[in-house]
């Protein structure tokens, strides 16, 4: 792949996973932010951060965010233990190119069912029958998601009766549930934060629809059952006390051992044929200077220079 500017490149892989932080003062200090609250002030090297989700009680400077969008780190907006997202900014990554190759292959239908089985062909170890259909196949995973469960209740001993969340009655879910739900969350976040780098669409999703965030479920599902449902059935087997602070400690310190960051890229690359692995197919990509308009669409199929008056 030609690259014009490095700065196409995401950073995403190299970055610290995720930092939340709620009732306290974001602001700039040199180069990097500080969080300032009752405890007094922590300095926070942005350059290495990813994402940076702010929950209920957080005010921040037009400075923090300035200095946080020039270090890549993507800023979500979110409700009381990071369950929620309201808002997000903007990735570093200012080229299209692989957005337009995902809408390319979300508008085609045929194409979009190539990356469906892609997406559930990625979380079983044994290649697919091609004789099975959609139907099928969903079943199949639907019993693989089952499995996992059934396991975690049995290694941990807690008492499983099925996911259960209900967004307006938070603590009348049982802990494990809570703790699933908070775990997912910080999974979301993560994955959000790598779509948005990368240059895609997290609403153009492939298996999920309808959502602003359905690729980013896509993204996330392939992750669950090896990181999330470990974390809140440990977390829900110590007890129900302080639960959705434990789960987010938890998720930041298994993002790190399993190297997630560096690989949700790739991955989405590979089921979005955009690897090596994944039928790779060479794409132009633009200067990626954010101040020039970039080039015009044309009928004939060829894109012509932009910021120039045609006569």
């Amino acid at each position: 792949m030609r690259v014009r500017d490095l700065h196409v490149l995401p950073k995403i892989s190299d970055g610290w996973s995720y930092l939340y932080v709620e009732h306290c003062r974001v602001d700039q200090e040199a180069k990097a932010i500080a969080i300032h609250d009752q405890r007094g002030k922590v300095p926070v090297p942005c350059a290495n951060l990813a994402l940076l989700m702010l929950g209920p009680g957080v005010s921040i400077t037009h400075a923090a965010v300035s200095v946080l969008a020039d270090h890549g780190c993507l800023v979500a907006w979110c409700g009381e233990g990071a369950v929620r997202f309201y808002a997000v900014g903007m990735g570093e990554t200012r080229s299209s190119v692989r957005l337009l190759h995902q809408a390319r292959l979300w508008a085609d239908e045929a194409l979009r069912m190539q990356v469906v089985y892609r997406l559930y062909q990625f979380r079983f170890a044994e290649p697919f029958d091609p004789s099975l259909t959609l139907q099928q196949i969903r079943g199949m995973e639907g019993a693989r998601v089952r499995d996992a469960y059934a396991k975690a209740a049995r290694e941990t001993g807690v008492e499983w009766s099925g996911r259960s969340y209900r967004r307006d009655a938070w603590l009348s879910s049982d802990p494990v549930n809570r703790a699933l739900s908070a775990a997912n969350a910080c999974l979301y976040g993560v994955c959000h934060a790598a779509v948005i780098s990368a240059g895609f669409s997290p609403a153009l999703g492939f298996i999920h629809t309808g959502k602003m965030l359905s690729f980013v479920y896509d993204v996330a599902d392939l992750y669950k059952t090896e990181i999330t449902v470990r974390i809140a059935f440990q977390a829900a087997a110590e007890g129900a006390d302080d639960i959705e602070r434990r789960v987010r400690l938890a998720c930041r310190d298994r993002f790190v051992e399993t190297r997630l960051l560096s690989r949700i890229i790739p991955d989405v690359q590979n089921v979005l044929m955009l690897s090596e692995r994944g039928g790779w197919e060479p794409l132009e990509l633009y200067d990626d200077d954010a101040a020039a308009p970039g080039p015009l669409w044309d009928p004939d199929g060829e894109s012509v220079e932009g910021g120039r008056a045609y006569v």
